[in-house]
């Protein structure tokens, strides 16, 4: 009989051919390090480059890997869905694929997990913190998109995009069959339906590290996220959730 799985680890990726070799080597000596089983799923979002092929090159290094390849750009909500369908695990964390956030920083949720339904990493409550501090212009337009976010849809959660959630699994699967947002601002949707649903959330601090590479623009993106905030808004009135 096969010991249960007690962490599966989402890996969204879509064109991460190079540099998912990051969280893949910070994965393999993260679940080799712990005594408890572990499996890992990349999903690979309809990638035009060789991300898949390159994650599939660990197989050999990281137990249980498993790499998904979506056959339709879903996005990366979408992406995170396939995932936590795959999941066979106790828990499920979700983590992007440049390990902004070190994987090991999934000890941190641990501790909290049995007292609550999903822990978030946060960069903006106690003991969260940006390895290296962002620009005065992008903290505060962080912080004025965070309030309006918090108005439109999730009160009291001080950092919904941080891209590093841990649920208990029965609780994922509950959550993300709900989910009708794909793209940046699924964070926001499934945090919302947490709370629709009476789940307990706790925010953790994390260190996270900027990626210099990152395609998300603050001013195009932020928008688009305080229209998909407007939106859950209207689905959380008609009931949609």
């Amino acid at each position: 009989m096969h010991e249960q799985i007690k962490l599966s680890i989402v890996i969204p990726a879509y064109r991460e051919e190079k540099r998912i070799h990051i969280i893949l080597e910070a994965v393999e000596k993260y679940v080799k390090s712990k005594p408890f089983p572990t499996e890992t799923i990349i999903v690979v979002d309809a990638s035009p480059d060789n991300t898949a092929q390159v994650a599939k090159q660990y197989a050999d290094r990281i137990p249980s890997l498993t790499v998904f390849e979506g056959k339709e750009n879903r996005g990366k909500g979408g992406a995170v869905q396939d995932g936590v369908r795959l999941a066979r695990g106790e828990y499920v964390v979700f983590a992007d694929a440049d390990n902004s956030t070190p994987i090991e920083q999934v000890d941190k949720l641990l501790e909290y997990i049995d007292q609550y339904d999903l822990v978030i990493g946060s960069r903006y409550c106690p003991k969260g913190k940006l390895a290296i501090p962002q620009s005065l212009t992008r903290r505060m337009g962080s912080r004025v998109l965070n309030s309006i976010i918090q108005l439109l849809a999730v009160p009291g959660i001080k950092d919904t995009q941080c891209g590093f959630k841990l649920f208990k699994t029965e609780v994922a699967k509950d959550i993300f069959k709900r989910e009708t947002i794909y793209g940046f601002s699924f964070d926001i949707e499934i945090l919302a339906i947490a709370r629709i649903l009476k789940y307990k959330v706790k925010e953790e601090g994390i260190i996270w590290y900027d990626n210099p590479h990152s395609t998300v623009s603050p001013i195009k993106d932020g928008l688009r996220m305080i229209g998909d905030a407007w939106q859950i808004r209207k689905n959380i009135v008609k009931k949609i959730y």
